[in-house]
């Protein structure tokens, strides 16, 4: 399902931005701030109704569709791109937690939660791909893909193992995907933010360890350094840079440490 743009898409210079899990947490946030720049958002999610109540307030267009179905993806990008040729930024920003380890979690959750994190930004890469070659081809701007990842993409914590490995999958093909567009004009870029109080991951309500407790962030940070990466062209940000830059090298040079950290730390128990 699709919107007309509820306004003029000129009016923003022409740079349009579609951004997935936009009907809540970091995909509003960061809706909300590229709307604030200037750009006309295209805004992605399952839940209709609160993508309307933001898109009337940004002045964007609304698309309903689930990022894990590949099929869905392609006909919600086939409109987009009927209506935009060029898209000057994608920010895939879909995501699911999956708390637990691989030994308690739900099995169907963990499939789910690779659908979603995963391969949903592969799905929509692929799908508005053109759209972005387009604009990179077009003019003197660059275009660029956002992956927000999660510092769980460079650590593996057990508690919620399923959940960090669907972030590392996401982390090698942002990755990959930067090598295989050098030359195009297209930057792709990983933010990868540590603890981050939303409405599916309510950090402070369910972590145990009142240490990360005290370096939750709120969603507007993350929008800011996602638009910080854009405008700046940054390859790969830590948000915020500490403790978390410092705990992924460390779990290059000494997993065995971080591993003992990881298994001092839970969620409470009950949350899910």
């Amino acid at each position: 399902m699709s919107d007309t743009p509820a306004t003029d898409p000129a009016a923003s210079g022409g740079r349009i931005a579609v951004v997935t899990g936009a009907s809540s947490g970091l995909g509003e946030a960061i809706a909300r701030l590229l709307g604030q720049k200037g750009w006309h958002c295209v805004l992605v999610a399952r839940r209709e109704d609160r993508l309307r109540t933001l898109a009337e307030e940004l002045g964007g267009e609304v698309e309903v569709c689930d990022v894990s179905d590949r099929e869905a993806v392609e006909a919600m990008a086939a409109g987009v791109l009927e209506r935009h040729p060029a898209i000057h930024l994608l920010v895939n920003s879909a995501g699911i937690p999956a708390r637990g380890t691989f030994l308690t979690v739900d099995p169907e959750l963990i499939r789910r939660v690779m659908d979603v994190n995963y391969l949903g930004g592969v799905w929509c890469t692929r799908a508005l791909l053109p759209g972005l070659r387009w604009a990179a081809a077009s003019g003197d701007r660059r275009a660029h893909v956002v992956n927000i990842i999660s510092v769980g993409g460079t650590v593996a914590f057990a508690p919620s193992g399923a959940y960090a490995s669907s972030k590392h999958a996401q982390l090698a093909f942002s990755r990959s995907l930067a090598y295989a567009l050098r030359g195009t004009g297209i930057s792709v870029h990983s933010v990868m933010p540590g603890f981050v109080e939303t409405e599916g991951f309510p950090q402070k309500g369910v972590l145990k360890s009142r240490l990360l407790g005290r370096f939750v962030i709120q969603p507007p940070r993350v929008a800011e350094a996602v638009v910080g990466a854009v405008e700046k062209d940054k390859r790969e940000i830590t948000v915020p840079w500490f403790p978390y830059r410092p705990i992924s090298v460390v779990q290059v040079l000494a997993p065995g440490l971080i591993a003992r950290f990881a298994g001092m730390s839970d969620y409470r128990s009950g949350s899910v």
